[in-house]
């Protein structure tokens, strides 16, 4: 009995020992940092550049990274609450989100074009009536993603502000599928991100559709732009080190730094540079979505 028990207690013990080791450091290769990338542009392109960012971010830090593109801006946010993940690009509602429910820190923000504020443009095809915001009432309006700053919240502001409701709303979940729906005549109009031009050459969301119709910019036209706010950031689950948060900072700023990063970070979000931020320059947004909260009570 004394040999059974025995054996029993060795066979719980390394039970125990096994799930004790299991659990690997962050950032190690058995428990790589989870670093998500929402969708914002066709799958294949975030894809292949998303794995450049990869690669560097390994070359010049001392950790291992897994990358994953889930579905919505909402999936990245609770993400952070069940820690599958780590890092992030996000856009700025969810951000929000994700720092009031789970502390999550933006650290840094995209800048475009040397400015780090951006809008939402309205559009339309270029020889429709539509002409104001006021002329979208009754009329079919394609949004990006219910958790868009720039693809739906703003604009909605807009339209709100001015008391115009549109006949029909649908979601597109990518910003070149509003584009899309629109030069089809799926919809009279729609929203998306808006960059200003560059050297004269078209640079907002048109240009991720060129491909596909290079007509495009003489197809539709912009017909509104939005109040500003602050770009997307990159954000970090809190309980990650500060030494840790530090070190993948770094390694993103030098990224952007070399030809092949900043082809990257342009054709993912049509962006120049980063710059380092903390949450209090998102109070303004916050406001913002505070006062769009009491209206939809």
């Amino acid at each position: 009995m004394s040999r059974l028990v025995g054996f029993l207690v060795g066979v719980v013990m390394l039970g125990v020992l096994s799930c004790t080791t299991r659990k690997e450091p962050l950032g190690s290769e058995g428990n790589p940092i989870k670093l998500h990338f929402v969708p914002s542009v066709e799958a294949k392109v975030l894809s292949d550049n998303s794995k450049i960012l990869k690669k560097y971010l390994e070359e010049h830090t001392p950790y291992k990274f897994s990358v994953t593109i889930p579905q919505s801006y909402i999936t990245v946010v609770e993400a952070f609450g069940t820690k599958r993940a780590d890092v992030s690009a996000l856009n700025t509602f969810g951000y929000i989100l994700a720092h009031e429910r789970y502390g999550a820190e933006a650290r840094l923000t995209v800048v475009r074009h040397g400015s780090p504020n951006y809008q939402s443009q309205i559009l339309a095809k270029a020889d429709s009536n539509i002409k104001t915001i006021e002329d979208l009432q009754g009329k079919r309006v394609a949004f990006v993603d219910p958790a868009s700053t720039s693809g739906y919240l703003l604009p909605l502001k807009a339209l709100r502000d001015r008391g115009i409701k549109p006949f029909k709303t649908v979601f597109a979940m990518k910003h070149d599928s509003v584009i899309s729906m629109i030069y089809q005549g799926q919809v009279d109009a729609g929203a998306t991100f808006y960059t200003p031009p560059v050297n004269g050459k078209m640079d907002d969301a048109r240009r991720l559709v060129l491909h596909q119709y290079p007509d495009v910019e003489e197809k539709i036209k912009i017909v509104a732009l939005t109040e500003p706010i602050p770009n997307d950031p990159i954000v970090f689950r809190k309980e990650i080190s500060e030494e840790m948060k530090t070190k993948i900072i770094a390694a993103f700023v030098s990224f952007v730094e070399t030809p092949e990063g900043k082809k990257a970070l342009d054709s993912i979000y049509g962006a120049t540079d980063f710059k380092t931020v903390t949450d209090a320059d998102y109070a303004v947004v916050r406001e913002m979505l505070h006062e769009a909260r009491k209206v939809n009570k």
